[in-house]
């Protein structure tokens, strides 16, 4: 099972792609860990895309496509993968069906996990991570982590002025992707403003009938 995550941040797609991951034995798979991997050994795509990160430069998008598809040709994707926060763009979609293409493989399923963005805004702002554990819990459990006693803090970029302009460029640049998709017939969306078992059980339900 071939897969794209889609879903704006916060819409809790990390939490959905661990809970496959360990389900279905399928590696999640994103650009950033391509990217480091790529360049820490020293391959000729990592050495490449080296140049524009030193320059503080994204990396060309036929570049980043390079690499995901010499990533996915590895063996521990020969049962499938979960692509999270890639593609962004609907170039970067097209781009990538064709190296799919080249190697026999495409994208079998684009599951969408649809959250109101007011509730987004809610939940990460509210958001608190454990300086010594680094576990990620809520406002609601005060400084202190339950689980190792270490100190809550909010991470800076988890204000509402940083959150609503992620999700404007989110809606701007990625939104697009749903109709693509759906056009291609592979969409399916899962309401993810519920408990997150009730979401994990929706979502298996679409793996399993693939």
């Amino acid at each position: 099972m071939n897969i794209v995550l889609l879903g704006a941040p916060g819409a809790g797609k990390g939490t959905q792609a661990k809970f496959i991951v360990e389900e279905y034995g399928i590696p999640q798979i994103s650009t950033g860990d391509i990217l480091r991997a790529a360049v820490a050994n020293e391959t000729p795509l990592g050495l490449e895309a080296k140049k524009f990160m030193d320059a503080g430069n994204l990396v060309p998008d036929a570049l980043v496509v390079g690499l995901v598809k010499d990533r996915l040709t590895a063996g521990d994707t020969e049962r499938g993968f979960i692509l999270d926060g890639f593609p962004r763009t609907i170039p970067q979609a097209e781009a990538l069906d064709e190296a799919l293409a080249e190697v026999g493989k495409a994208i079998e399923l684009a599951l969408s996990v649809d959250v109101d963005f007011d509730v987004i805004v809610k939940r990460l702002t509210t958001r608190r991570t454990c300086r010594a554990c680094g576990r990620i819990t809520n406002a609601s459990e005060g400084s202190t982590c339950s689980a190792c006693g270490g100190e809550l803090y909010q991470r800076d970029d988890d204000n509402e002025t940083t959150v609503r302009n992620r999700l404007e460029v989110y809606e701007a640049q990625t939104a697009p992707l749903i109709d693509y998709y759906a056009a291609k017939g592979i969409l399916k969306r899962v309401d993810g403003d519920r408990d997150v078992e009730i979401v994990r059980g929706e979502v298996f339900d679409l793996l399993d009938a693939l």
